[in-house]
């Protein structure tokens, strides 16, 4: 069986004493695609340093994360821009809204947000999403932009029913990670009637790993753990969800 990780900083800190284990682990696991999402431009080097390591395997976003837009949002979007000028990445990501922590750039995140949706469409790339305590927000903005045909992914989904069926109502897929395998979170039951067309696979490595790995650092390999509850929500074999998740994030990916 072959899978994609749609969403996982395989180039974080958390990861790099191991790196190569990481690797080779994900490798045997049947992961044959990692997409890397940036974050802000401190994070590019180390992206683009691995995805020159291993060119089949791990593959450049580019983006500016809504928790990093700051004051110097405007000088990092400006970045984002000339990178996207310079070389082709696979998507733009991640980018979105994100009321969790801190309220104080909400509209420099929804202006920061709008540009870069106006860039995937400008260069025909699809766009992967972080929303957080800004789900009905969220949709809100990507409305407009999924009118004229752009396409991409609700990373880490963590809505409800409503949400899920408006979102794909609009085109756009919903990235299931380890939460989907967390027991009091209702992302089982809110993705339950979805068609697996709409639904592809994720670690979002180092962060929310996935039973029975809580507590450790997330890492791509460990996506086995939310396809088998995956499997076990839909009742289909794991090899069926294996051909349809992958199949599903090589037409948002165009590979």
């Amino acid at each position: 069986m072959r899978w994609i990780d749609t969403h996982a900083h395989v180039y974080s800190e958390e990861l790099k004493p191991d790196l190569e284990g990481v690797v080779r682990r994900a490798q045997l696991e049947g992961i044959d695609k990692i997409y890397m999402p940036a974050i802000d431009s401190s994070c590019v080097d180390a992206m683009l340093d691995l995805e020159t390591k291993y060119p089949q395997l791990c593959i450049a976003m580019m983006g500016l994360h809504p928790c990093y837009v700051k004051e110097n949002y405007q000088a990092e979007l400006k970045l984002v821009e000339q990178w996207l000028a310079q070389r082709k990445f696979c998507a733009i990501g991640e980018i979105g809204l994100d009321f969790y922590w801190d309220k104080t750039f909400v509209s420099q995140q929804q202006e920061a947000f709008k540009l870069q949706m106006q860039w995937a469409l400008d260069y025909d790339l699809p766009i992967c999403i972080h929303t957080r305590n800004a789900m009905g927000e969220t949709i809100e903005a990507v409305k407009p932009f999924a009118q004229k045909g752009l396409r991409g992914i609700f990373h880490c989904f963590s809505g409800s029913k409503e949400s899920a069926q408006q979102i794909i109502g609009m085109g756009f897929h919903l990235g299931l990670g380890g939460v989907l395998t967390y027991k009091n979170a209702g992302v089982a039951e809110a993705i339950k009637d979805i068609p697996m067309e709409w639904l592809v696979l994720e670690t979002d490595a180092p962060y929310l790993s996935p039973v029975p790995y809580r507590g450790k650092p997330n890492e791509p390999s460990y996506m086995i753990e939310v396809a088998k509850k995956l499997a076990d929500i839909k009742n289909m074999p794991l090899h069926e969800v294996s051909e349809i998740t992958s199949r599903n994030a090589e037409g948002i990916f165009k590979l």
